[in-house]
């Protein structure tokens, strides 16, 4: 067989796809670091990976025609460079870099982040120069490539920005979605779109345009206050889900 016939594969697959739709469609990137944790419970991380990169393609073009409208495309130009680099970089150490040292660190900083933010000691002057700019993104772009877990470090800058909540799952979504084309180029010189992947991932795509409508009916019925609530939530459950990753 050319696609994963395993039946517990899809019982994982189905609710990650969509887990990370609703994340694209309504509550930012955080909620997607579940979706390749899920499918890896049956799948090699960097299979469930590569599956996931063709949907969350097609995830991004609905996702950006729906908020393209309301991004603040400044502030995409702002962190698209590092971004970038850290697809660069990834493509190029991920053979050689151990999976567990990039999850601990992003989680580590995501929970330190949450931390500060819940105990009021973040410094909003910090999180908006033009340095934590291209850390945050560069750090995004790497572990987005590496483990599709690129919302944590971008939330980490764009939270404190206190954007309203359509610019900032707008922001988001086209930010994202310039990463994952800028993806394709470091996991096609690693052969990861092989046959069994891509038909794989075609069996799963009828998922995506569900997800981001679900995420998207989501966001107009929760109040701004709440939106960021649920970021920092997924953004510090994330960062646990990591750590203990790495530490397992």
């Amino acid at each position: 067989m050319n696609v994963v016939v395993d039946p517990w594969f899809y019982i994982a697959a189905v609710p990650a796809v969509l887990l990370y739709g609703i994340g694209k469609g309504g509550l930012g990137g955080a909620l997607g670091i579940i979706a390749v944790p899920l499918m890896a419970l049956i799948i090699a991380p960097t299979q469930a990976a590569a599956i996931l990169l063709p949907i969350l393609l097609v995830m991004d073009g609905f996702a950006v025609k729906q908020h393209y409208k309301n991004a603040d495309y400044q502030i995409i130009r702002r962190m698209l460079p590092g971004a970038l680099v850290g697809v660069a970089l990834a493509g190029v150490f991920m053979d050689v870099m151990p999976e567990y040292a990039l999850k601990l660190v992003i989680g580590v900083l995501s929970i330190g982040f949450c931390l500060m933010q819940w105990l009021s000691l973040a410094s909003s002057s910090k999180a908006t120069s033009q340095f934590s700019a291209w850390l945050w993104s560069t750090l995004s772009g790497f572990s987005s490539t590496a483990i599709h877990a690129g919302g944590g470090p971008a939330s980490i800058y764009l939270l404190p920005l206190k954007l309203a909540k359509l610019n900032l799952i707008a922001t988001m979504a086209v930010l994202f979605a310039c990463i994952n084309v800028a993806k394709l180029v470091p996991y096609s010189m690693l052969g990861e779109f092989d046959k069994t992947n891509l038909l794989t991932a075609l069996i799963l795509m009828p998922l995506a345009p569900l997800g981001v409508k679900m995420g998207v009916l989501l966001l107009h019925r929760v109040d701004q206050q709440r939106i960021y609530q649920l970021c920092y939530l997924f953004l510090f459950l994330s960062g646990i889900k990591l750590c203990f990753d790495a530490l397992a």
